[in-house]
């Protein structure tokens, strides 16, 4: 299991199961007609879940797909948290100043001029210019994790920006797009859900494990944790093109339109902040948090903005991002390992490994 693992993420074997598990999502989505189904937000679910009145309808079943494969994926990657290297990840002005001028000074504009250049349906415009407003808040956790950078150091951003949107999100769709309503709290919820409840759970699991038997032990649960991670990775892209199985079979032109300017975003993002941090000299694991940090978009949000204030043509364009997104993320973390030598040298003296890689370390062949 542990050498099928590291296959998996060092990439020889994982693009054959992501392909795979997209064509199982696009057939069922197809197969079940999902698109026609009116699908609980996954937050509403929970909370009618929490209330007891949910109602294990299949639209149901299906909205809490998302947010179960989101945990699968986060919650390993949280147990290699510890709170002291969390502290340290803090005090990196350097590195949260360049993640902050990307996010919010470079993305959303970026993201705009794209929209004028390719898109050329206003409301299929409005929606991609919506998914470029917010920083991811989960899921560059997972990339950050599986392209051996700094999880803490992930961790501390993915806060700061969860923060920081709730603030500036208003004020970029205003003068983004137009006067937008929507409420803010829903950015909150999407915090506790898709951050605190697998960074708890992570975090908890970490605290029994090592007063058990101490990091040995924990060493001993990394490869079933890893196993978990994948899956759960592999679960959430089959949901994901569950949801528009459908409409990617007779609609691919939507498709298409959208992922021109989305991959050109992401590639673009990701290697200029990658490339800046190797001229800052910032250590390959911190520089890879950096990059994935400022590159990824808070899809959930996105989509929960377009479901409130829009119409469901708008809401169709942020529902198709992060088909296009997680796909080319992970040929972003293959690029960053194999870009690593060549910009950032070997490790050099005193650098210490982040938290949890030693075994997850590329088997050079």
């Amino acid at each position: 299991m542990g050498r099928l693992l590291l296959r998996l993420e060092d990439f020889r074997l994982l693009p054959i199961f992501v392909v795979v598990s997209m064509a199982i999502g696009v057939g069922v989505g197809n197969a079940l007609r999902i698109s026609d189904f009116a699908l609980t937000p996954p937050i509403d679910a929970l909370k009618a879940i929490a209330a007891g009145t949910f109602r294990p309808t299949v639209p149901n079943a299906i909205s809490l797909g998302v947010p179960v494969g989101l945990f699968a994926m986060m919650y390993p990657a949280m147990t290699n948290v510890r709170l002291g290297e969390v502290g340290a990840a803090v005090r990196s002005p350097r590195q949260l100043a360049l993640v902050l001028l990307f996010n919010y000074a470079v993305a959303p504009f970026l993201m705009l001029g794209l929209a004028n250049l390719f898109v050329a349906d206003p409301e299929l415009h409005t929606g991609l210019v919506l998914y470029g407003l917010a920083p991811c808040i989960a899921m560059v956790i997972i990339f950050t994790f599986l392209a051996k950078g700094n999880t803490p150091m992930a961790l501390v951003f993915v806060a700061l920006n969860s923060v920081v949107q709730m603030l500036l999100i208003p004020v970029y769709a205003r003068v983004l797009i137009g006067n937008v309503r929507f409420d803010v709290s829903v950015v909150a919820e999407s915090v506790v859900l898709y951050l605190g409840l697998p960074l708890l759970a992570g975090v908890l699991t970490r605290m029994a494990v090592v007063r058990r038997g101490g990091e040995a032990a924990m060493e001993a649960l990394k490869p079933a944790l890893n196993a978990v991670s994948i899956l759960g990775l592999l679960f959430t892209l089959i949901v994901m093109f569950a949801l528009k199985g459908d409409l990617i079979l007779e609609r691919p032109a939507i498709v298409a339109e959208m992922a021109i300017p989305m991959a050109f975003f992401f590639a673009t993002m990701f290697f200029a902040v990658l490339l800046i941090g190797s001229r800052l000299r910032f250590r390959y694991e911190d520089a890879v948090a950096v990059a994935f940090n400022s590159t990824g978009r808070d899809f959930e949000i996105a989509i929960a903005i377009a479901i409130t204030a829009f119409t469901p043509t708008v809401a169709l364009a942020t529902v198709v991002g992060p088909l296009i997104e997680v796909p080319v993320m992970l040929f972003l973390v293959w690029s960053a390992m194999r870009l690593r030598g060549r910009w950032f040298g070997p490790p050099q003296p005193g650098w210490t490994s982040v938290p949890g890689t030693a075994a997850l370390a590329v088997d050079e062949e």
